[in-house]
This record gives C-alpha cells, sequence and structure tokens, in this order.
C-alpha cells in the first residue's frame, strides 16, 4: 500500500516537473506581471488603502449658494475643492467661516474618511492632506425625506456648511 501511494506521488511529480518545464516561460511572465501588480499597488497613493466611505463619494454642492459656493469632488482616495474663492466672504465677514478658505482649490488631493455611530446618526471624519500636512473635518451625513437626497454638514468656524450630493 506505501509503495503505491508513493509511485504515485513520484508519476505525479514527473508530471507536475514536465508541464512547469514546458510553461516556464509563461509562467515566468506570469510571476513579474504579478508581482509588479502588486508593486503598484501597493506604492500608489498616499493613503496607505485608506479611502473615502463609499456614500461619500460623488460630488457635492452648495445647499446655500447665496453665502459661498463651491463643490466637492470626492473620489475614491482623492477630493478636489472648487470653488469657494476669497471673494466670496462678506465685507465685514469672517473668513475663518468661509468653507474650505484654507485648502488648495482646483486640484485634487489625497484623502480618506473614517465614520462612526453616534445618536443614530453617521458621522465622519474627513481627511485631507494639503501642502504635506494631514486636515481633519468633522461632518454629519444623512439623507433627506426622499431616499435620494443625501447631505453632509461641516462645520467652519462658527458656520455650518450644508453640502448636497447630485
Amino acid at each position: 500500500m506505501k509503495i503505491v501511494f508513493v509511485r504515485h506521488i513520484v508519476f505525479f511529480l514527473i508530471f507536475a516537473f514536465q508541464i512547469v518545464n514546458y510553461n516556464m516561460k509563461h509562467l515566468s511572465v506570469a510571476f513579474f506581471l504579478l508581482l509588479a501588480v502588486f508593486f503598484t499597488t501597493a506604492c500608489d497613493s498616499e493613503t496607505d488603502g485608506r479611502r473615502f466611505d463609499f456614500d461619500l463619494r460623488g460630488t457635492w454642492y452648495s445647499n446655500d449658494p447665496s453665502r459661498y459656493s463651491g463643490e466637492l469632488i470626492i473620489e475614491y482616495d482623492r477630493i478636489t475643492i472648487l470653488g469657494y474663492l476669497e471673494g466670496q466672504t462678506p465685507l465685514l465677514g469672517d473668513d475663518a467661516e468661509r468653507p474650505f478658505g484654507n485648502f488648495t482649490k482646483g486640484t485634487a488631493l489625497s484623502g480618506y474618511s473614517e465614520s462612526f455611530e453616534a445618536n443614530g446618526v453617521r458621522n465622519y471624519i474627513i481627511y485631507i492632506m494639503d501642502v504635506g500636512v494631514w486636515h481633519e473635518l468633522a461632518s454629519v451625513y444623512y439623507t433627506g425625506s426622499n431616499r435620494n437626497d443625501r447631505f453632509m454638514r461641516i462645520n467652519f468656524g462658527a458656520r455650518t456648511e450644508t453640502l448636497r450630493r447630485e
């Protein structure tokens, strides 16, 4: 019984070796391709695999553009801030209340989010890297009476900015 078992293993190993020898060129190409994929995904971004939650991804607009107007474009691990320019601050207004006032505008910045529940409401901490420094913004995510209406509130100074996703 043991001899038959050992003989089957030997035949299997010889057969496997012949297949590997025949396909060695294809296996080596596949190995290096797989290695390249692992290397590029490991070195892809500054967020180390962290990402924005699926609910936050999309384009967000100012819900009340009468005072400040702008938009956020949130992708997998990038956020782009458009608008919210200095000229939008009222003459005697506090520029610290201007949403995303000190962030670089018009270019994709690295970022990610972390979520937690508080009192039945989903909250997010949004992390944005701008000029080599991580900034964090606390936000509250909620849906309106229509399930397709999605909103996010972020505090800037004493002012709360409400964004609507489309």
